[in-house]
C-alpha cells in the first residue's frame, strides 16, 4: 500500500467518502488509488473553484466534509475565492493539495511555489504531510478539525504519495463527529438576565450555523416571553424556512438601514455570531452597525445544536414570563402557507419575487446569488412551502453555481434552485459541465441584466455621483451579450431563455418535473 491508498482508506475510515477534484501530475497516484477504493466517490471539476465551492454546498447541507484534491499552489489559488466563503460559512472541508516532491522543491521547477503559504488565510488549519505513515493521523486531526465547522488542508508531497509503507499501521485513530457543545451554563444565566432587563431594547441576533427550525422556534419564544426581537445576520450559510416554521427577518444589507434598525436596541444577545459591521467601509460613515455603548452577551458558538443554550436560556426566565399569554405572538412568527398568483406579462423583480413564493417545491434547497435582482426574493418566500435557502457569507462572487453543485451530491433526493444573476455566473460556469456529467438535480435561473448593477450601486454609496464612459465599460457586461443559453447547451445542461413571466412559468416547471439539471436565461 503506497501513501496515497493509505490516505484514502484513512478518509473512509474517518467518514469521508466523496471528493471533488481537479488533479495534475503530482496528484496522479491519489487518482490511481480510487480505483482501488472500497467507498470514495471522485467528483471531476473542470476549474479548481468549482471543486472547494462545490465542497462549500456539501458540507453546509450534511454538516460533514467532503475531501478535495488540488494540483499544487496554482490550483489552490484557483481555488481559494471558494474557499474563503467556504470558511466564512464554516462549511467543514477537508481540502488536499498535492505538491512536488520534497527533493523536486529545491531545484525551483515552474510550478513551485508556497502551498502553505497560499492556504494559511483561506484555512483554519494546515499541515504538510512529512512520511506515509504519518498519513493516517494527519487524515483524522484534518477531518476531526474539519467537523467543528472549519476548512482544514492537508499538504501532499509527491513522494510521500507514491512511497510505499512498510507497514501499515494497525491502530487507526479516534476521529470526532460533529461536536456537540457544552450549555455555558454562565452564559445563559447572563443571556437571560440581560434580555428581562432590556425588555423591548433587546435583541436576540443569530447567525452562522445556528439557523435551524428547532433553535429559530427557541429564539422565538424567548422573544415573545421577553418582548425581545428575533432577526439574524444579512448572509446565512443555511436557513431551514418557510410555511410552518418560525420566521425571523434578516439584518438589512444597506448600512443606513442595518444602523437604524440596531438603534432601536442597546441588548444584544449573540447565537452564533458576533458584533455585526458593514461589508465595506464608506466615507464619512462607521462602519459598526450597533449604535455606542451597545452590551453584547455571547451565548453560543456556531453550530447545528444551537438550540441547546437557547432551550436553557427559555428554562432560566422566571415562570411568570415563560407562562404568560404570549402565544397569540408565537403564532404570528409562524409563517402561513401562502401561494400568490403567479404573475403575467413582463419580466419585472417585483413578479419574480412573487413567482417564486408561489413556485418553490417543497423540501427543495435554494442557493441565492441573484444580488440586486433578487433583492425582494428572501421576503417574498417567508410563506412558500418549507425549503432551506442558501446565501453568500464571505463576499466572493461566482460561488451559487458550484454550490448547487455540492449542495445536490449531498442531497440527491432534493431539488436544488439556483438563483444566479450574470455577472456571477460568468465567474464558475464549469460547474454546469459537472452538473451534467453527474446528472445533478439542479435548476437554474440566471437573471440576465447584463451588466454588474450591485457596483453601479455601490459606486452611489461611496459617494461618486457621476460615472462616465470609461467607468461605465468596467459596470457594463452587455457587450458582447453572453448567450447563456449557448453557454449551457455546451457544457451539456438543457436551456431555454425567457422574456415574460408566462413563459418562466412554463420553462420552470417543466425543469421541477424534469430530473437532471437544467437553465433558464431571465432577461430582466
Amino acid at each position: 500500500m503506497n501513501g496515497a491508498e493509505f490516505l484514502i482508506s484513512a478518509l473512509e475510515f474517518s467518514g469521508v467518502d466523496t471528493c471533488f477534484a481537479n488533479p495534475g501530475t503530482s496528484e496522479m497516484h491519489f487518482v490511481a488509488a480510487l480505483d482501488g477504493s472500497t467507498s470514495m466517490r471522485g467528483i471531476l471539476g473542470l476549474f479548481e473553484g468549482v471543486v472547494t465551492g462545490a465542497a462549500d454546498g456539501y458540507g453546509r447541507m450534511l454538516d460533514r466534509p467532503a475531501a478535495t484534491l488540488l494540483h499544487l499552489g496554482p490550483g489552490l489559488a484557483n481555488a481559494n475565492s471558494s474557499l474563503h466563503n467556504a470558511k466564512r460559512a464554516l462549511s467543514p472541508v477537508v481540502n488536499v493539495v498535492g505538491d512536488h516532491a520534497r527533493n523536486h522543491l529545491e531545484l525551483d521547477a515552474p510550478l513551485t511555489s508556497d502551498v502553505e503559504g497560499a492556504a494559511r488565510p483561506f484555512s483554519n488549519w494546515v499541515r504538510t504531510s512529512s512520511r506515509s505513515e504519518a498519513l493516517l493521523s494527519d487524515a483524522a486531526e484534518a477531518v476531526t478539525v474539519a467537523l467543528r465547522g472549519n476548512v482544514s488542508t492537508l499538504v501532499l508531497p509527491a513522494d510521500v504519495s507514491w512511497t510505499e509503507l512498510e507497514e501499515v499501521p494497525s491502530n487507526w485513530p479516534c476521529v470526532g463527529t460533529v461536536p456537540r457543545p457544552r450549555v455555558d451554563q454562565g452564559s445563559v444565566e447572563a443571556a437571560a438576565r440581560a434580555l428581562i432587563e432590556a425588555g423591548p431594547r433587546g435583541l436576540i441576533l443569530m447567525g452562522g450555523r445556528t439557523m435551524r427550525a428547532e433553535a429559530v422556534e427557541f429564539a422565538d419564544r424567548i422573544g415573545a416571553a421577553t418582548g425581545a426581537r428575533v432577526c439574524s445576520d444579512t448572509f446565512l450559510p443555511r436557513v431551514e424556512r418557510g410555511a410552518g416554521r418560525h420566521n425571523v427577518g434578516t439584518v438589512p444589507y444597506p448600512l443606513a438601514l442595518s444602523q437604524e434598525l440596531f438603534s432601536r436596541y442597546d441588548t444584544v444577545v449573540l447565537v452564533g455570531t458576533k458584533p455585526p459591521v458593514a461589508f465595506f467601509a464608506y466615507p464619512n460613515s462607521r462602519s459598526e452597525i450597533s449604535s455606542p455603548g451597545t452590551r453584547f452577551v455571547d451565548l453560543c458558538p456556531s453550530s447545528p445544536f444551537a438550540h441547546d443554550s437557547l432551550s436553557a436560556v427559555y428554562d432560566a426566565l422566571p415562570e411568570k414570563l415563560r407562562h404568560q399569554d404570549h402565544e397569540s405572538r408565537r403564532v404570528a412568527m409562524v409563517a402561513e402557507h401562502a401561494v400568490p398568483d403567479r404573475p403575467s406579462g413582463s419580466i419585472t423583480r417585483e413578479k419574480l419575487a412573487a413567482f417564486l413564493g408561489s413556485a418553490i417545491p417543497e423540501n427543495s434547497i435554494i442557493v441565492d446569488e441573484s444580488i440586486t435582482t433578487g433583492s425582494g426574493f428572501y421576503s417574498a418566500t417567508t410563506g412558500a412551502l418549507p425549503h432551506d435557502w442558501l446565501s453568500a457569507t464571505g463576499g466572493a462572487i461566482g460561488w451559487a453555481l458550484p454550490v448547487a453543485t455540492g449542495a445536490a451530491i449531498a442531497c440527491p433526493e432534493r431539488k436544488v434552485v439556483c438563483l444566479e444573476s450574470d455577472g456571477s455566473g460568468a465567474y464558475m460556469p464549469q460547474a454546469l459541465w459537472t452538473q451534467a456529467r453527474e446528472g445533478s438535480d439542479v435548476v437554474t435561473l440566471i437573471f440576465a441584466n447584463q451588466r454588474y448593477q450591485i457596483l453601479r450601486d455601490e459606486m452611489a454609496n461611496v459617494g461618486v455621483s457621476k460615472i462616465g464612459e470609461r467607468a461605465a465599460n468596467l459596470l457594463d457586461i452587455g457587450s458582447p451579450s453572453i448567450d447563456w443559453v449557448a453557454v449551457a447547451r455546451g457544457f451539456g445542461v438543457a436551456a431555454r431563455r425567457v422574456e415574460t413571466m408566462d413563459d418562466l412559468g412554463k420553462a420552470f416547471d417543466q425543469a421541477i418535473s424534469t430530473s437532471g439539471p437544467a437553465l433558464i436565461e431571465v432577461l430582466v
